[in-house]
């Protein structure tokens, strides 16, 4: 039975999973790091290395393998040519072509075999957006497509619920460094002509989505005012800085931690479950610019669920509530009396993994294969 295999690329540390044609997870590697400010070429070995490792682990190798799906920050093209990545800051990560490294990179590996015939030329290696595969491993996970053994779950926080089969589209947006996102419809990620769509943190949000003037001075991309300048742990950044600066919070704690002001801002999700009224104030705020912006989603693609993940998803479960019932007032409240009905909006079931697990049920779709397509 042959092997499908995903990975995710993260401007900090990357994922690789496997799983088999019938759609079952092997395995999902613990985080490596990605090593992107040493360039391509240190990513791919260490990719290459951690997938041989990884087979080698379930008595397989690289012979085995039908497709593989590689999702990276974006934008990029449909071939997986990437267009200056903010999260990959290396001059050479710039019109990287990482789909086809990563391919070349596989079958030299693989040539390295005695046993290995020209079929190794098969190996293909496919290019998803990390926005793009969050959503399909989301969808995949909800709808019951895939099987994960409990003890993996329990491992990587995965969240099995009952199956949903009715489920044919959603949206999810990914709050981390900045604001990914992805849509799938029909079962299928949607990549878009040139496949850069889901770019969802590049929305431009109305002034009174602000509590400050200065908050509206972040700029993301060639932009101000965008979601990802409101929702993002650099728009925390940005606006602790300025509040900090007010007479209300000029003996607040954080004037004591050392570091920067990100270090700082990193701070925060700990103090708001303690109650720190700064903190509660500056989730609240990035909590109704996500629902303000759900709804500019929801306007455009009527979706059956909307899905919040990222580093949002591990705020207590209080902190969860709060967040999630301020995403939704936002929402509510300035949405058409004809949208005002729509409530699914929630969190991630998959966290952190669901790029990687995306990315597997990619491979597998594409080629036919398990019970995901």
């Amino acid at each position: 039975m042959g092997i499908f295999i995903g990975v995710d690329v993260g401007g900090t540390t990357s994922t690789v999973c496997l799983g088999d044609a019938k759609g079952r997870l092997l395995e999902i590697t613990p985080q490596f790091a990605t090593r992107s400010d040493e360039g391509p070429a240190a990513t791919i070995a260490d990719i290459a290395a951690e997938i041989v490792r990884a087979l080698g682990a379930h008595r397989r190798q690289l012979q085995d393998v039908k497709m593989v799906t590689i999702a990276t920050p974006g934008p990029a093209t449909s071939e997986g040519v990437l267009l200056s990545t903010p999260n990959l800051k290396h001059a050479d990560w710039n019109n990287c072509p990482v789909r086809e490294l990563l391919e070349t990179k596989l079958r030299a590996e693989a040539r390295q075999d005695p046993r290995v015939d020209a079929t190794i030329d098969e190996l293909a290696v496919r290019y998803l957006g990390d926005g793009q595969a969050a959503a399909l491993g989301e969808f995949a996970v909800r709808r019951g497509d895939i099987q994960i053994r409990p003890e993996l779950a329990s491992k990587y926080n995965i969240q099995i619920q009952s199956p949903e089969p009715e489920l044919n589209s959603l949206f999810m947006v990914a709050v981390g460094t900045g604001l990914g996102g992805g849509e799938v419809r029909n079962r299928e990620a949607v990549r878009g002509s040139e496949g850069r769509a889901g770019h969802a943190g590049h929305l431009m949000l109305p002034a009174d989505a602000f509590r400050y003037p200065h908050d509206q001075e972040l700029q993301v991309g060639n932009a101000f005012c965008t979601v990802e300048s409101a929702v993002s742990l650099t728009a925390l950044t940005h606006q602790l800085g300025y509040r900090l600066e007010l007479e209300q919070w000029k003996d607040h704690a954080l004037h004591q931690v050392a570091g920067t002001s990100k270090d700082r801002a990193k701070k925060l999700r700990e103090l708001a479950a303690a109650g720190d009224e700064l903190a509660l104030e500056l989730f609240d705020d990035q909590a109704t610019a996500l629902g303000i912006a759900l709804l500019m989603i929801q306007y455009i693609g009527d979706y059956d669920e909307l899905v919040i993940g990222g580093g949002v998803c591990d705020m207590t479960p209080k902190m969860r509530d709060r967040y999630l019932a301020t995403v939704k007032a936002a929402f509510f409240q300035r949405a058409l009396n004809g949208f005002r009905s729509f409530d699914s909006i929630t969190f991630s079931h998959c966290g952190d993994q669901a790029s990687v697990i995306g990315a597997y049920v990619d491979a597998l779709v594409q080629t036919g294969a398990g019970s995901c397509v």
